[in-house]
């Protein structure tokens, strides 16, 4: 089966389109700065890259595009879309696995664009254009959160008043749930070991990070919350605050709902404290020009990451292996080499030679005689998203 993978934002759509029979991706590529001006389509199809510059009104006329350019090349003769699977954030407590969109799937999603109020709508819009543009073809929506709902209710509970949290659904739900459940699958593979016998931590670095553990196959706790701003801090979302500080931001600098959360949500993190690019590599250019902020913000995002690997170790009662993906835990060696330098106190050694070479392929960063297992493994969403899919076709 064809199945066709969409990830929908406020002004893009990604696609990936994926014959499952091999698992293999036939074509990806991304829609940028659809209702703006100046849009363009950008793609790679069976190894060809290609461009177009297309103002796009809306995600109709993107992925009306999209699909004339597969339809030019490997939608030919009698081979055609046979499913349609969407990434949707947030899942709440209503979704645990994915599943078929029917009108009362999309009222619920829709129900719950409170708790991602950026990406929901965007989601909406990708599966209403997606059902107007293949009538008849199954839609399936794949869930971030799905992935972390086995966690113990003492680890994703919150310090509120029960019945409040209750009625208003106030609970950490995680997110990455598709990358971090493929890239502990994959430690698995690596280590050649029954995935659901190991430890593992899963640090999804990138614009938006989280860590995961996962025991037994398992996830057992996870950085990012109720929403992700939670966690560690990112390219431009603040991680882990004080409630304290929020009620000063809005008391003393008079904000409101609104301009907090463009606050926490856009103008923290790498950016607002480095005060030169929410882009890790450009933060980590200036530092090694000696710009103090630059180093004080990836110092701040790294101890973050060691705490979150350290408290998971103790959690979990030990850890036989740490795994790095997302752009920036895929392409930092300066983040590894600092993270992985302190956990010696679990036995962890890291090869630096190794750790210092580019590759895009999944590798062990670890001496031979390492205690822990440390890990790079480039993520596939996608793949996950399309399995998740096929899953809920076949089911």
């Amino acid at each position: 089966m064809l199945i066709l993978v969409l990830n929908a934002g406020s002004s893009s759509l990604k696609f990936n389109l994926m014959d499952m029979d091999r698992e293999e991706t036939l074509a990806e590529g991304i829609a940028e700065r659809i209702g703006l001006s100046e849009g363009f389509i950008r793609w790679t199809i069976q190894g060809e890259k290609g461009r177009i510059e297309l103002d796009m009104n809306g995600h109709k006329k993107a992925l009306s595009a999209i699909m004339e350019q597969l339809h030019q090349t490997v939608l030919v003769g009698d081979r055609e879309v046979g499913a349609v699977g969407h990434r949707v954030v947030h899942g709440a407590n209503s979704f645990v696995d994915p599943e078929l969109i029917t009108p009362a799937v999309l009222t619920e999603i829709e129900a719950m664009t409170f708790y991602a109020p950026l990406h929901i709508p965007p989601s909406l819009s990708g599966i209403r254009t997606a059902q107007e543009l293949f009538p008849g073809v199954p839609q399936v929506a794949v869930f971030d959160t799905a992935f972390h709902h086995t966690m113990p209710d003492y680890a994703y509970t919150y310090g509120l008043p029960y019945e409040l949290s209750q009625r208003l659904g106030l609970r950490r739900f995680g997110f990455h749930g598709t990358s971090h459940q493929y890239v502990a699958e994959q430690t698995a593979v690596l280590l050649d070991r029954p995935f659901d016998q190991l430890k593992i931590v899963t640090c999804h670095l990138g614009n938006g990070s989280s860590i995961t553990a996962v025991q037994n196959g398992k996830c057992v706790d996870t950085s990012m919350g109720l929403t992700p701003l939670e966690g560690v801090i990112m390219g431009t979302r603040c991680g882990n605050l004080d409630p304290g500080v929020i009620t000063t931001l809005l008391e003393q600098e008079n904000m409101d709902g609104k301009a907090l959360a463009n606050l926490l949500n856009k103008k923290c993190g790498l950016l607002g404290i480095s005060g030169v690019s929410s882009d890790c590599r450009e933060v980590e250019e200036a530092m090694g020009n000696k710009n103090k902020r630059a180093k004080l913000a990836l110092e701040t995002l790294w101890y973050g990451v060691l705490k979150y690997v350290g408290g998971y170790a103790a959690a979990m009662n030990g850890v036989d292996a740490v795994t790095f993906t997302g752009g920036i835990g895929e392409n930092s060696n300066a983040l590894r080499t600092w993270v992985c330098s302190r956990l010696t106190y679990l036995g962890a050694r890291l090869d630096a030679a190794v750790n210092d070479k580019r590759s895009k392929v999944a590798r062990f960063i670890s001496t031979p005689d390492s205690a822990v297992a440390l890990a790079v493994i480039p993520t596939n969403e996608e793949l996950m998203i399309a399995r998740g899919t096929l899953h809920a076709v076949e089911k």
